[in-house]
């Protein structure tokens, strides 16, 4: 394994290089420039890294970067960016303030290398001080990011010892001893799950037995702020085999120490979540559709269950910019909350949004909190309208049916990221993952496939009609035009019936003109079947209100 540099990170080396010269030279002080972690990690392994961490040693980096920066203006006549100030946060993992600037279109972060002391109940160092390689090394998470690459001799040092081997074999393994490092920073058992899913690297029995420890499981709900148990958990679902981190997580009994809600909140849930085992049920499922030809074998035991494929439409967002993976696979791991509700100003929610916003501090972000609820909600709606469908209980003619089916606002709505595709997969995932019962190792595939059958059948009759367009489609005629055609005084509550009505109009005759739509509507009125009179009188403005309810 070796480190290629690119042309100008070989320019970078050198003038950090020069620089720490120039400083003894012109001042007397003396300094050494080592990158850090991820850089050095990902370059091993063939991957580019886009930033830059440079630990300094016996100086601050404010200083070092405010001389490197002058000394590239001055001396090498580059144009550089000022340096900024990142003040500590030790509650974001900022122990020490950091300076950052780009030099030759790279980001840098300059940070002195430290060694660290923890106090037993907090995962905040109560000391940092100046520490030498091998103090910064031991300090970190795992090994393989404890690497450092000297831009001086221009070789990768390995202060651990086992950082290198570690990389080749696939190994995640602590510098210290598991429990000593958890217990000064129980997040990092986070990280080790991360590094594990994103890299396939095996832990090693040491660091699993650790992150058993029930101390240690209840270090992690009580020292780690919920905010970073979330961007733990992001990461993970965005990561390179979110699967494998669930499985991760539920092999080392560690479900209830991520996923739960803070004590102290008031929140009741309506019953205690169903096993863990179900997360990473439905988490197979949804692996085994999304990703037929890659096969995986659980930590937990659990074989990937063989599955008929489903129809291309229901994967077709997975090739856009909005891929829902991530989105799908923290659902997916929420599953044993399906069903339960709390109160909230005695109004009834889904016991999910209140683990996303309080549990993992989850924000919109990917559709999070306001999208997975409504990927549940959707749930509901479409496998009561499969079965439906399937049984032929249609009370409109079909493609109107369908297309009213797929305009719900929890199963299509832009606002909250839902795609009626997705929701449609999702849905299906948590029809399997309930045939999957808590007591078999494996998914009976008889019932699976006939389950998977009938959701096919739907997809395949949503192309042939030419429907998805009409998940998005809007009302061809607008509320101030149906107030105009129908000769009514005023909109009022019936003009969102009517708009709906409207929309149904469209589905059933797909080539209709507005004209057409026109003329329909005041042969219905004629007919006795609109009455416009009903209701209280509304403001002119509460007509697009309306139109916007009947266009979801």
């Amino acid at each position: 394994m070796e480190i290629r540099l690119t042309e100008r990170e070989d320019e970078l080396c050198a003038l950090l290089d020069q620089c720490t010269q120039h400083l003894k030279e012109s001042e007397g002080t003396e300094t050494s420039c080592r990158i850090a972690g991820g850089w050095v990690r990902d370059k091993l392994l063939g991957s580019q890294c886009n930033d830059i961490d440079i630990a300094l040693e016996n100086m601050m980096g404010v200083p070092f970067a405010e001389r490197f920066v002058d000394y590239c203006r001055t001396v090498k006549n580059l144009a550089v960016k000022n340096v900024a100030k990142i003040e500590s946060n030790p509650d974001q993992s900022k122990h020490l303030e950091t300076a950052r600037t780009t030099v030759l279109g790279i980001e840098l972060d300059f940070v002195n290398l430290r060694s660290e002391e923890y106090a037993e109940n907090s995962r905040i160092p109560t000391q940092v001080a100046f520490g030498t390689p091998l103090q910064d090394a031991i300090r970190r998470d795992i090994t393989i990011n404890a690497l450092f690459y000297n831009v001086h001799s221009r070789e990768v040092e390995d202060h651990t010892g086992k950082g290198l081997d570690d990389l080749r074999n696939g190994v995640v393994r602590t510098p210290l001893a598991p429990r000593e490092t958890f217990m000064d920073d129980p997040l990092r058992v986070l990280r080790c799950i991360r590094f594990a899913s994103r890299f396939g690297f095996t832990m090693v029995p040491e660091l699993q037995e650790a992150a058993k420890d029930p101390a240690i499981q209840e270090a992690l709900r009580v020292k780690i702020s919920r905010e970073r148990v979330g961007e733990e958990l992001d990461k993970m679902m965005g990561g390179r085999n979110p699967l494998l981190a669930i499985d991760l997580i539920n092999k080392l009994s560690l479900y209830t120490s991520v996923f739960s809600i803070p004590e102290g909140l008031g929140i009741k849930l309506s019953d205690a979540p169903s096993s863990p085992q179900k997360a990473l049920k439905a988490a197979l499922v949804l692996h085994a559709l999304a990703n037929p030809a890659r096969s995986i074998t659980t930590l937990s035991g659990l074989p990937l269950p063989s599955l008929p494929a489903i129809h291309p439409l229901l994967l077709s967002e997975f090739s856009t910019p909005n891929n829902p993976s991530r989105r799908l696979f923290l659902a997916a791991a929420l599953t044993p909350y399906r069903d339960l509700t709390y109160l909230q100003k005695g109004k009834e929610r889904p016991a999910v949004e209140a683990v996303i916003r309080e549990g993992l501090k989850l924000g919109a972000q990917y559709h999070y909190l306001d999208g997975i609820p409504a990927l549940f909600s959707a749930a509901q709606l479409l496998r009561k309208g499969v079965t439906d469908y399937q049984n032929g209980k249609l009370d409109k003619p079909e493609r109107v049916w369908i297309g009213t089916l797929l305009r719900e606002k929890n199963v299509h709505n832009p606002v909250t990221g839902s795609v009626w595709s997705t929701s449609l997969l999702f849905s299906l995932v948590q029809e399997l993952a309930s045939i999957w019962s808590d007591d078999a190792s494996v998914l009976d595939v008889e019932s699976a496939s006939k389950c998977i059958d009938a959701y096919n059948k739907l997809a395949k009759r949503i192309e042939e009609l030419n429907l998805p367009p009409a998940a998005d489609a809007k009302p061809i005629l607008d509320g101030r035009e149906v107030v105009k055609i129908l000769e009514a005084p005023s909109a009022g509550p019936w003009t969102g019936q009517v708009l709906a009505r409207v929309i149904e109009w469209q589905l059933e005759h797909p080539e209709g003109t507005k004209e057409d739509c026109e003329a329909w509507l005041r042969a219905e009125k004629a007919a006795g079947n609109i009455n416009t009179s009903v209701g209280k009188r509304v403001k002119d403005g509460d007509v697009d209100a309306k139109t916007k309810k009947a266009k979801r």
